[in-house]
C-alpha cells in the first residue's frame, strides 16, 4: 500500500460503524431473515446465516431479535419478503462505488440511491460499470505488531489465498469467499483475531483521495449507508486521514 494507512482507514470505518449501530439492528435482522430464507436456519449448514449472526453478536444484538428474524426467514413467523438488489456507480474522482441492497420496493430504492448518488457529487452507472474493478472475496485484516511469520505460517496451512503485509505493517488476508469462516476460525484456534473480517467486494485498485475530495466522498457514502434498504456499500476510494 503507498500513500496511506489500511490500518487507518480500518479503525476509522470501524469507528463510523460503531457510531451507527442502533441503525445497524434492522439492517442485520434482514439479511439474517434473507440468508435463514435462502439456506435453512440452522446457522451450522448455511454460513452467509452464520456470518450474519456473528455480525448481529458483535453489535451485541438481542438473541431473541436474532431468533425473530430467522424465524421470519423459515416461515414461523410472518416477515416481509426482500430482493437483492445491486447498484453500481462513481463517487468523487472516478471512485468506484457498488451498493448492495435488501429491499421490499424496487421502485423506492432505486430513488433514495439515486438522489444520494446526485446530490454528494456521484453518479449511477448501469449494472456491470464497476463490478470487474471488485474481487468478491474474504479479507481479514490484522493489527501493526501482529506476529507476521507465525499468522502466514498459519493462515497458508488453513487454505488462505494471500496473505500481505502493508506499509503501516497491519497484516491483510485474503480468501476464498467459501473458505473465510474456515480459516478464520482457523487463525482464532492459532491465537489470531482480526480486526476486520468480512466476506466483501475487496477493490483491485484503488482511489486516493484527500482534503475536501475525502471530505465529499465520505459524505456520499454515509448518505449511501443511511438508506434504510441499503446492506452495504463498497468503494474503491481511500481517504487519507
Amino acid at each position: 500500500m503507498a500513500g496511506h494507512s489500511k490500518w487507518a482507514n480500518i479503525q476509522h470505518r470501524k469507528g463510523r460503524q460503531d457510531e451507527k449501530r442502533g441503525a445497524a439492528f434492522s439492517k442485520i435482522a434482514k439479511e439474517i431473515t434473507v440468508a435463514a430464507k435462502m439456506g435453512g436456519g440452522d446457522p451450522g449448514f448455511n454460513p452467509r446465516l452464520r456470518m450474519a449472526v456473528d455480525k448481529a453478536k458483535a453489535v451485541n444484538m438481542p438473541k431473541d431479535k436474532i431468533e425473530n428474524a430467522i424465524k421470519k426467514g423459515t416461515g414461523e413467523l410472518e416477515g416481509v419478503s426482500y430482493d437483492e438488489i445491486r447498484y453500481e456507480g462513481y463517487g468523487i474522482g472516478g471512485a468506484a462505488v457498488m451498493v448492495d441492497c435488501l429491499t421490499d420496493n424496487r421502485v423506492r430504492t432505486v430513488a433514495e440511491v439515486r438522489h444520494a448518488f446526485a446530490k454528494h457529487g456521484g453518479n449511477m452507472g448501469t449494472d456491470g460499470c464497476v463490478a470487474f474493478m471488485f474481487k468478491h472475496c474474504g479479507q481479514m485484516i490484522f493489527a501493526p505488531g501482529t506476529d507476521e511469520a507465525k499468522l502466514m505460517d498459519a493462515a497458508i496451512e488453513a487454505g488462505a489465498e494471500d496473505v500481505a503485509t502493508n506499509e503501516d505493517d497491519s497484516i491483510e488476508i485474503v480468501t476464498a469467499p467459501n473458505d473465510f469462516l474456515a480459516v478464520r476460525e482457523a487463525l482464532a484456534a492459532a491465537g489470531f483475531t482480526a480486526e476486520y473480517a468480512e466476506v466483501t467486494m475487496k477493490p483491485e485498485n484503488e482511489t486516493e483521495l484527500a482534503g475536501d475530495d475525502a471530505t465529499k466522498m465520505q459524505k456520499l457514502l454515509d448518505a449511501l449507508e443511511s438508506l434504510d434498504d441499503v446492506q452495504e456499500v463498497y468503494s474503491s476510494a481511500v481517504m487519507d486521514e
